[in-house]
């Protein structure tokens, strides 16, 4: 009888055919993808170089009013407001109620409109703001009864002279 042999360890010879086209395809994908991101590389550069360039502003011509308006209303601004407020607080008592303050810095005035219960609290008010510092020339320039509220209170204006008001 013939030896019989079986080897169930044996390897068939494969084919080398589809490990290299298997390599050659992911060669391509590689490159590609190397292709890419050198070109999105390139293209963020130029962004950030386009965003980091200084842009000149579009010339406006600016209006002599509109240079004025933001001129006046820088000098308002520097004005010491708080000296201002402060005496008008000082002033203040619970009998009397504040409508209106109107500031001319140029004239170097102030219109104070208000409401109090009766004449002696606006007269009172008045004498207190005569007192402050920062307000010179305080005087009642206009009060009037008010008829038809039935607590009766007085309106009253003053105008007084604000001494840090011109710039």
């Amino acid at each position: 009888m013939n030896k019989l042999q079986i080897n169930f360890a044996r390897r068939r010879r494969r084919s080398p055919w589809p490990g290299r086209i298997l390599a050659a395809v992911a060669l391509a994908l590689s490159l590609d993808s190397a292709l890419s991101y050198r070109e999105l590389h390139a293209s963020l550069a130029l962004e950030g170089a386009r965003l980091a360039a200084p842009r000149a502003a579009p010339g406006r011509k600016v209006a002599p009013e509109e240079l004025a308006a933001a001129r006046d209303t820088l000098d308002r601004l520097a004005l010491p407001w708080n000296r201002l407020f402060s005496a008008l607080e000082a002033a203040g008592n619970d009998e009397v109620a504040l409508l209106a303050i109107e500031p001319d810095p140029k004239a170097g005035t102030v219109v104070i409109t208000g409401d109090s219960k009766n004449y002696l609290a606006a007269l009172s008010y008045v004498l207190n703001l005569s007192r402050a510092e920062a307000l010179k020339r305080v005087q009642l320039v206009r009060h009037e009864l008010k008829d038809q509220d039935p607590q009766q209170p007085v309106a009253f204006t003053v105008s007084a002279a604000w001494s840090e008001a011109r710039p």
